[in-house]
């Protein structure tokens, strides 16, 4: 009988998919680089965990990602204490087990990772083949029918203060070098000549939140304005668990909040710049070609919440 109300449950949960699946157009993919984002996920395969991850099986026949760029907090909550712990299986490769999700995953650390062993996600690349992540901080040229995305991997746990003076909880944090990341992140800008440039981290510089103001406000005072003289196209974080748009007073970036393909936190306070929020778990899949860079936010039903497109003019 728990077998048969297993089967049951999940024709019903693939009808309910594929009742919304049929309202959406999901057209904007052919012929153009696509890559998912997705973070905050480790729930072992609660929440929303497994119907997102399904979703995003389903769909990938549809938008042939050529990554999954994992913006942290894959595993929740005190992080992973080896390459053999056992939540890698629980929180990643049992519930992203779909076949079309057998591509390049490439992650960043979130603070919750930073509450266990740190160099132990760096080093399950030693063990899975889909897990790609070379360093804490990394930068990675995606090329597709003649366009090309710039994508830069930010470690942004130690520039934020509060986890570098929690040592006890946050026990990498501290031993981190900010001025040597922020460098880096400098001549990795100053060369890119990509069509696109996106800068990935895992918490946000500007978002409505409950958590402390100081996350943000750090990372504004030391990311931004490199972010900003170099006029890269979209910063995308995640961390808060919801949907979020923001344009800054005085900068051309957009600053997107991908929200948790989990658990998500759908009371977000407004904020100055606030384009669009919306409280729904999800996913997002960003889209271009040599003239547009999309990204759309798709939530656990497989319905488009909002569009953000950028446009450059070719001579």
């Amino acid at each position: 009988m728990k077998i048969q109300g297993l089967f049951i449950s999940l024709l019903l949960s693939l009808s309910c998919w594929m009742a919304a699946a049929q309202d959406q157009d999901y057209g904007f993919a052919g012929d153009r680089l696509n890559l998912y984002l997705a973070n905050d996920l480790g729930r072992n395969g609660y929440y929303d965990q497994k119907p997102i991850a399904e979703l995003m099986g389903n769909l990938a026949g549809e938008i042939d990602p050529e990554a999954v760029i994992a913006i942290g907090d894959v595993h929740h909550f005190e992080g992973i204490r080896s390459t053999g712990d056992p939540l890698w299986m629980t929180n990643f490769e049992l519930v992203y087990s779909h076949p079309d999700l057998m591509i390049p995953w490439h992650p960043v650390l979130g603070n919750h990772e930073y509450r266990g062993n740190t160099d132990a996600v760096l080093e399950y690349a030693d063990v899975s083949r889909r897990w790609e992540m070379p360093d804490r901080y990394y930068s990675i040229s995606f090329e597709d029918e003649g366009t090309s995305i710039r994508v830069i991997f930010l470690d942004t746990t130690p520039m934020i203060d509060k986890y570098r003076e929690e040592s006890l909880k946050y026990p990498d944090a501290h031993r981190q070098n900010i001025s040597r990341q922020l460098r880096w992140l400098e001549r990795q800008l100053e060369e890119a000549r990509e069509d696109w440039v996106v800068v990935v981290g895992h918490h946000p510089i500007y978002a409505g939140t409950s958590k402390d103001e100081e996350e943000r406000t750090d990372l504004q005072a030391r990311l931004d304005p490199v972010l900003r003289r170099h006029r890269v196209d979209m910063y995308v974080a995640g961390h808060v668990h919801n949907f979020q748009h923001i344009r800054a007073d005085g900068s051309d970036i957009d600053y997107v909040v991908n929200s948790s393909a989990s658990f998500s936190r759908p009371d977000i306070p407004d904020i100055p710049g606030m384009v669009f929020r919306d409280g729904h778990s999800g996913f997002s899949v960003l889209s271009a070609d040599s003239q547009t860079l999309e990204l759309r936010m798709i939530d656990a039903e497989g319905r488009v919440l909002h569009t953000i497109t950028r446009t450059r003019i070719i001579p």
